[in-house]
């Protein structure tokens, strides 16, 4: 299971929203880069970049910057916020980016999906992005009728790389992830389920592993930005939590 340390983007900056509301964030660098580099030395294995700006706005607003991170890293990345267009993804691909997280546009549009899925087999994520117990979209400021559960049917067949799952009201307040609703969609899921919100302490971490084989990867945010979760500690738990496993 991947330990996945998040990089938000707004206005060129890192920072951490509460509940996905633009109108609460909190700046931690005006250097991304900086902080990708940081997040690498201290181990982690991939890292998760979303462009608020662009996931309220529709299209790409940081892309410059992120090509400095791809070029400044030796690890692989994974990108979304505001990609709605096949260009855009192939934009991302194009400048050494390993993933693309797509949200609004693959529920909207099911041709597109099936288009860069195609085009791009595995690279794909859908982020679904849960508030109420139903999905989000545009960037978490609408939300849709749709369960998980349909969206999760209407995925079944596409060679996608997995999902982000994120539920809204835990994300950025240190409260602990949602483990049912995590668990349902791991075993609902037909591709790999990637968790994300409310990550704050090591038996988070741990009660996420515990889900089974369906969860490949934690995001891990505001936790690690505050200093309530060391990533060291996380990525030294996972792997030992992983050898007790394959020894059983």
């Amino acid at each position: 299971m991947l330990l996945i340390p998040a990089i938000d983007l707004k206005d060129g900056k890192c920072v951490r929203l509460r509940q996905g509301e633009m109108s609460q964030v909190t700046q931690y660098s005006d250097d991304p880069v900086a902080m990708a580099e940081q997040w690498q030395n201290l181990g982690a294995p991939y890292l998760h970049i979303v462009d608020l700006d662009g996931a309220v706005e529709g299209v790409p607003k940081h892309l410059p910057k992120i090509e400095a991170i791809v070029k400044k890293v030796t690890i692989p990345i994974q990108v979304g916020g505001g990609i709605r267009t096949a260009s855009t993804v192939q934009a991302y691909r194009a400048i050494g980016v390993d993933r693309v997280v797509v949200g609004t546009a693959a529920l909207q549009d099911s041709n597109f999906l099936a288009l860069v899925a195609q085009q791009f087999p595995q690279k794909i994520l859908v982020s679904i992005d849960v508030k109420q117990g139903l999905v989000a979209v545009h960037g978490w400021t609408t939300v849709s009728t749709l369960t998980p559960r349909q969206v999760f049917e209407s995925l079944k067949d596409l060679p996608l790389g997995g999902i982000v799952f994120t539920d809204i009201s835990r994300d950025g307040m240190l409260s602990g992830p949602n483990i049912s609703a995590l668990r349902e969609a791991a075993e609902t899921s037909p591709v790999p389920v990637i968790a994300s919100g409310g990550v704050t302490a090591l038996k988070d971490i741990l009660a996420i592993q515990e889900i089974g084989d369906n969860i490949s990867g934690v995001i891990i945010g505001k936790a690690l930005y505050e200093g309530a979760l060391d990533l060291k500690a996380a990525l030294a738990l996972v792997h030992s939590a992983g050898e007790a496993g394959a020894v059983c």
